[in-house]
């Protein structure tokens, strides 16, 4: 297995996904649904592996691509103009996506995936809410958050189909990814709500959010590489692929 397979393979997933919630109106005014291929790489991962994957573990996965996408959508709106036509387009194409899964999962009487997302799609809405909250949280309470919003669907769809030693390497790889752009946003003089309540908590705490940015990045990198090399049940080329994945998405913490 090589990289293009692996890319191959999440673009046919992603292909997969733009064909279920195909609408002419909004792709028009909103494009295509936004898809994070990192967390589509890795609803792929034990596929990549060797793992026993059928058909119904396909369709859950692109199930689960839909569920992001309605996500990605609604938090897409722009705080302080949810009103323009295309805010409201945009609303409107995460209500849809969210009619599409809904759909999709009574037609497939999958009970156990029906109750698995519905668990997972209420912790990451409630982890979500948090970042619009004006409670003092402290960073690693934030960095719980935000690792549920990155993976928890993930984490579910595992658990689910008995991938459960997958979900370790997935919440940390996909935690890392999101700190990491968090911090460029940062760096580039721009400022994120959850940066700004990051801030926020470790002025609290004592520190600045440099250095609790820092620390985190760096002791996730640490012990993500750590984790893939002692990995037992990965194969030689998924380790590979994982630790290409952590290295194509790195900044620098000088």
């Amino acid at each position: 297995m090589d990289s293009t397979y692996i890319q191959n393979s999440i673009a046919q997933l992603k292909a997969d996904i733009f064909i279920d919630v195909r609408h002419r109106t909004l792709q028009k005014y909103t494009g295509n649904p936004v898809l994070d291929e990192n967390q589509l790489f890795f609803l792929l991962v034990p596929f990549f592996n060797g793992e026993e994957w059928r058909q119904e573990q396909t369709e859950a996965a692109i199930t689960v691509g839909i569920v992001y996408a309605a996500l990605a959508a609604h938090d897409h709106i722009k705080e302080l103009d949810a009103t323009s036509k295309d805010q409201q387009l945009t609303v409107l194409a995460g209500d849809f996506y969210s009619g599409r899964y809904y759909e999709i999962l009574a037609a497939s009487g999958n009970v156990g995936l029906i109750r698995s997302l519905s668990q997972g799609i209420a912790a990451r809405c409630e982890h979500q809410i948090k970042v619009y909250e004006h409670e003092v949280r402290t960073v690693e309470q934030w960095f719980a958050a935000v690792e549920n919003i990155e993976a928890g669907l993930i984490g579910q769809f595992f658990d689910l189909y008995g991938f459960g030693h997958y979900i370790a390497l997935a919440k940390k790889c996909l935690l890392l990814i999101r700190l990491e752009r968090e911090w460029t946003v940062h760096r580039n003089g721009q400022e994120s709500l959850l940066n700004i309540y990051i801030k926020k908590s470790a002025i609290h705490e004592g520190t600045t959010y440099d250095v609790v940015m820092q620390n985190k990045i760096v002791q996730l990198k640490t012990e993500l590489m750590q984790d893939i090399k002692q990995s037992s049940f990965l194969q030689q080329d998924v380790k590979q692929a994982l630790e290409a994945r952590v290295e194509a998405n790195l900044v620098s913490t000088n």
